[in-house]
Formats: C-alpha cells, sequence, structure tokens
C-alpha cells in the first residue's frame, strides 16, 4: 500500500468530495426534483471533483506524509480547499444561470462538508498512527519537562513525529504563572520549578529535562540544585540556533547530560585579552605540556599566534597526542617543536634552553597525586622541586622574559608532601625573582574539573563499573574551576606578573564531594543509594577537610582583572635558602624519606604534616 500510497489518497479524495457534493442535493433538493436537476447535478458534480483534484494536486496535498502532518499542512489543505470551492462557484455561476442554476446553499454545504471531510480523514489517520506506534513502543522513562516556550513545543512535535525509547513526557512547568494549568501540545503544565521535587514524587518522574536554552547562569544553577533535591536524572537541551549552525541534527538526538560545569556553583570566570600579548610573535615552551592543563596551555598559545611553540614532557604517547592535534588543527601555521625529556634532568634542560632561547615559559611538569607522593616523598621532591629549579635556573641564565609556575591550592598550609613541595617551588620562583632580570610568578588555584587523575574521572570509572562510588569523608569540601579557566588564569598571569607574584583566583564557594558524587551519580542516569552506592573510605594520607587559597602572611590586593588577585611577594634570605635547597637535594637523592620530611618541615615553617590514618 506504501508503493500505491498517492494514488489510494486521490481516489479517497474524489470519493470524499463526491459525497460531499452529493449530499446538499440530496438534503436540499430531494428526491422528487432530481429529474428536473438531474443533468446539472451530474455535470456540475463532475466539475466539482475536478476543480477539488487539480488544485490539491498544484497545491502539493498529495506529497505531504501526512502521519508526520503539522498545523502548516492542515492550513494548506484548508487554503486549497477555499481556492477549489472559489473556482468551482466562479465558473458554474456562470455557466448554469437563469432557472437551472445550482442553489446557493448547494455551494455553502459543499464546501463545509468537502473541507470537513478531507480535513478530519487526516487528522483521524495521523492520530491513529501516533496511537499504533505509542502501543509498539517500549515503556519509556517518565519526564518532567523544564519549560513550555518554543524550545519545548519544538522537542515536543519532535517527539510527537520520531518517538525517543527514553523519553516519555509525563507533564510541565514553568515560572511563568499564566502558564500554569494550561497545555502544551497536549503536555499538562503542572506547576512551577519550585514544584518539581513534589511533582517527580508524585508523577513517579525517573528523567527531568530542562528546554529552556536561553536560561541564565543564576536561574540554570537555581534549577539544577532544585532538581538535585530529586532521584531523577537530569538532562538539558541546548540552544537550537546553535544545534542548527552545527549541522542541522534532529532535536532528540541532541540533548545532553547536565556536564559538572553547569553545577559548578558561580558564574563561569571571564579573562580578559592581555594573555595575547605574552605569547604572540614570542617562543613559548610548555613543560609538561602533554598533561591536562599542559595540553590545553598549548591549544590557546598556539590560537595566539606564536613564533614557536616547544613542548616538553616526558610522556611521548600524550606528546604525541598534543603534537597531532596541533598538527591537524594548524598545520605549517605553527611552528612546533615537541622534545622528550625530563625536568629532572638539569644537563637536558639547559641544553633545550640553549637550542631555543624560549621568551616565556609555563612550567607545568609535577608529580601532583597525593596519597603516592606520600608514599614516594623521594620522587615529589626530585620532580617537582629540582625539577622546578632546573627550568628555573635555565630561565634565568639564558634571559627568560616570563617563567610562570603552575602552583595549587594545596601549597597553602600543607599538610601532605605534595603540597610541601609546591610550596617550594613558589619559594624558589620568588627567592629567584629577587636576584633575576626574568619575571617569576606562580599561579595558584584549586581542583581543575576533568583533569587526568582528578576526582571527577576516577567518579565516572566507578560508576561505569557499577559501583561503589568513594568518598573519604562526607564533610570534605574542594574549590573547582574548569581546564580554560584555569589555562586562562596562567595565561593571564604571566602577563600581569611583575615578579615574585603569586595569583589567585577567586572560585567562588567550595564544593563538598559527597554533593559531587550524588550529582555525577543522577547525571549518568543513575540514583544514589539505591542505584550505585557511596562508600565513604577515611582522609587519604596527608589529606584536608577543606583547601585554602591564600597564606595569612602573604596578604591580598585586588589585580584589574575583578576575579583575580595577587598575593604580595615573601622577602626570602636567598642567601641560606639556596644553601638549605642543595641539603635537601642531598637527602632526596639518598632516597631517606624519614629525613626528607623533616627536611621538608624545616624548610616549609606552614608545612605540618599529618601521618596516614585512614584507608586508602
Amino acid at each position: 500500500m506504501r508503493r500505491f500510497r498517492k494514488q489510494i489518497l486521490i481516489a479517497f479524495d474524489m470519493l470524499a468530495v463526491s459525497c460531499s457534493y452529493m449530499l446538499p442535493w440530496a438534503l436540499i433538493v430531494g428526491r422528487t426534483s432530481y429529474s428536473r436537476y438531474n443533468s446539472l447535478l451530474i455535470a456540475s458534480g463532475f466539475f466539482f471533483v475536478c476543480c477539488y483534484e487539480i488544485v490539491y494536486g498544484l497545491m502539493g496535498m498529495y506529497d505531504s506524509l501526512w502521519r508526520y502532518a503539522e498545523i502548516v499542512e492542515f492550513f494548506r489543505l484548508c487554503v486549497a480547499s477555499v481556492v477549489a470551492v472559489a473556482v468551482f462557484v466562479a465558473v458554474t455561476f456562470l455557466m448554469w444561470r437563469g432557472e437551472q442554476a445550482i442553489p446557493l446553499s448547494v455551494y455553502f454545504l459543499s464546501a463545509m462538508f468537502s473541507v470537513a471531510i478531507t480535513l478530519y480523514s487526516r487528522l483521524t489517520y495521523r492520530m491513529y498512527r501516533n496511537m499504533t506506534l505509542k502501543k509498539r513502543r517500549q515503556p519509556a522513562r517518565r519526564t518532567l519537562l523544564i519549560g513550555a516556550g518554543d524550545a519545548a513545543s519544538t522537542l515536543l512535535h519532535e517527539a510527537a513525529k520520531n518517538p525517543n525509547p527514553e523519553l516519555n513526557i509525563i507533564c510541565c512547568v514553568d515560572d511563568a504563572p499564566e502558564k500554569v494549568g494550561r497545555a502544551i501540545m497536549g503536555t499538562e503544565i503542572m506547576g512551577v520549578t519550585a514544584d518539581i521535587p513534589e511533582l517527580c514524587e508524585r508523577c513517579e518522574i525517573e528523567t527531568i529535562l530542562l528546554a529552556i536554552p536561553t536560561l541564565d547562569e543564576d536561574n540554570k544553577r537555581r534549577i539544577l540544585s532544585i532538581c538535585n533535591r530529586t532521584k531523577c536524572n537530569v538532562r538539558i537541551l541546548p540552544d537550537i540556533v546553535q544545534m542548527i549552525a552545527d549541522g542541522g541534527k534532529d532535536v532528540m538526538s541532541r540533548i545532553r547530560d547536565v556536564r559538572v560545569e553547569d553545577v559548578l556553583g558561580r558564574e563561569p570566570i571571564e579573562l580578559t585579552d592581555v594573555s595575547n600579548k605574552l605569547v604572540s610573535g614570542r617562543t613559548v615552551m610548555v613543560t609538561g605540556g602533554a598533561g591536562s592543563i599542559g595540553s590545553e596551555l598549548c591549544r590557546q598559545i598556539a590560537a595566539c599566534r606564536p613564533k614557536k611553540l616547544i613542548i616538553v614532557d616526558i610522556h611521548e604517547n600524550s606528546a604525541y597526542s598534543i603534537q597531532q592535534e596541533l598538527i591537524r588543527t594548524y598545520g605549517g601555521r605553527l611552528d612546533l617543536d615537541v622534545r622528550i625529556a625530563s625536568v629532572r634532568d638539569s644537563k637536558k634542560v639547559d641544553r633545550l634552553f640553549a637550542i631555543y632561547k624560549p621568551d616565556v615559559v609555563f612550567h607545568a611538569a609535577a608529580h601532583k597525586h597525593v596519597p603516592l607522593m606520600e608514599d614516594a616523598p623521594e620522587e615529589a621532591v626530585k620532580n617537582n622541586v629540582f625539577g622546578t629549579y632546573n627550568v628555573a635556573l635555565s630561565a634565568d641564565k639564558y634571559g627568560t622574559g616570563s617563567f610562570v609556575l603552575i602552583s595549587t591550592d594545596k601549597a597553602v598550609n600543607p599538610t601532605n608532601v605534595m603540597g610541601a613541595t609546591k610550596r617550594l617551588c613558589e619559594m624558589i620562583v620568588q627567592a629567584l625573582a629577587q636576584k633575576s632580570k626574568t619575571k617569576f610568578v606562580a599561579v595558584r588555584f584549586g581542583n581543575v574539573l576533568g583533569s587526568s587523575g582528578s576526582v571527577i574521572p576516577l567518579f565516572k570509572e566507578q560508576i561505569a563499573a557499577g559501583g561503589p562510588v568513594t568518598v573519604t569523608h562526607p564533610d570534605i569540601v574542594r574549590y573547582f574551576m574548569t581546564i580554560p579557566e584555569a589555562v586562562h588564569l596562567v595565561l593571564e598571569a604571566g602577563a600581569m606578573g611583575k615578579g615574585g607574584d603569586i595569583f589567585v583566583l577567586d572560585m567562588g564557594k567550595p564544593v563538598r564531594i559527597l554533593d559531587l558524587a550524588e550529582n555525577i551519580i543522577k547525571l549518568s542516569g543513575f540514583i544514589p543509594y539505591r542505584d550505585i552506592e557511596i562508600k565513604f573510605t577515611g582522609l587519604r594520607p596527608g589529606e584536608k577537610l577543606y583547601e585554602e587559597l591564600l597564606m595569612d602572611e602573604e596578604g591580598l590586593r585586588q589585580t584589574d582583572n575583578r576575579k583575580i588577585f595577587v598575593g604580595a611577594p615573601l622577602r626570602l634570605n636567598k642567601n641560606t635558602f639556596f644553601d638549605h635547597l642543595a641539603a635537601l637535594k642531598t637527602i632526596a637523592y639518598s632516597n631517606n624519606s624519614e629525613n626528607l620530611v623533616q627536611a621538608l618541615i624545616d624548610m616549609v615553617p606552614t608545612f605540618h604534616h599529618q601521618p596516614h590514618t585512614g584507608t586508602p
């Protein structure tokens, strides 16, 4: 029947229009007058059907798939019917005048019946098809839709045309009071966003879909925080305009899970373009350039058109990946060199500086895993402290203009070896800044969302394995930022720094790790404590319940960017400091862990080492 769909529809319309024309004659003229109007009835009836079929054909009424018809198609059908009747009336009024004229009531009733039959037959077919498809479908997840505007309307239209086995939209909510109690595309608007928890319980909702792409960040976080009080999976409909720009894919396929960035709890940091001046047209070296932060640094530096970009990393697979990515993106427009080397090797580092003589150095190479560095403090000191020292000395020796150290909030009042080594790195650049023409600065930020080895990839791996998700303590909190934010800060700090500064980002309120774990479980489509268990393992070696971003003795002042602050440089005794540093190196390379930790305590007065008492 699909092969002859058009022919069947034409035959149906001919029969329906013929009946629509004959019925008024039967009602008005009656049997007794049939003989009088017999020839007129046959001739005009034939012409009536011809008018309809010709106009319908010219206006594309047989080219539409009526199972997917929308209001536009039904409007076109009404217009086509009006045109057909108008043509019929105009012609017949001229042809049959006098005592054999067609009664005016026949004109009116024929038009009304023909429009009604052709229109409602198509509507009935469309409704029947939709009901049949719903019965065939597997039970879908019961969904609550947030928003009753254009995006929601488009989504509901798409859901009607292409039913999604994952989506059974039960009801809507919208913060416009005048919409509450009404319906959109047959879906009732049952309340406002504040009613979401109660509606989810009453309607047994499993998925919440946010369908307001133009929502500002404050309201998005407010709504998502309400959603987090439920046990539902939360998803987001992206900006429809952006979807069209990205290739016009259908709406249903572009619904995405809520990203952790959506619930970060603060506005994204907006940074200036001053960083472009730092690297544009200059030779730039990035140590640890294949890591999470280092690779994003390389991407953003490459976009600023440097004279040359040198990536230094010991991990050849990761270095190869970022190299190939940049080559694909920029081709011959980027002068790129990748060197496999360890920052521990002072001679190799010196050789690289002698060859390239970089104008700007971003030092991101470091060991960062807190528990592992507790078990191997000598490796943390060798790599973090003396790797930094080697690169910084070479930068000073070869006249590098700016040296930017990537530091961490764990350097503030450190309780673990990794934090103590990063604090020592800051002290190194501050000490060198007192005697060098190179501008040495450090950039300190909290945890970076999605970086390798961070908590979010770990949670996702645990969820993929079926759980449990492990959290060290129910009250542990951390500051978070996105990788682009961290890299923007690093670039801007390098441009703003005058030597010896420690830059700090205003990261808003800290995030409770337990809340983060629960959110990620929900974002993955599961219900915490029911589908995925959360297990508390105890604080790890050297781990604090909370992190600080600035030491009291450093002071604080605001920069031109209201989201970036800078601590005043400490005045270190550079002569005794470097003597102590030499002694620390001897202990580190003797691999005497106990003496090394004590030496770190002596050099970093704020280091309060906490022995391991929890379960790793």
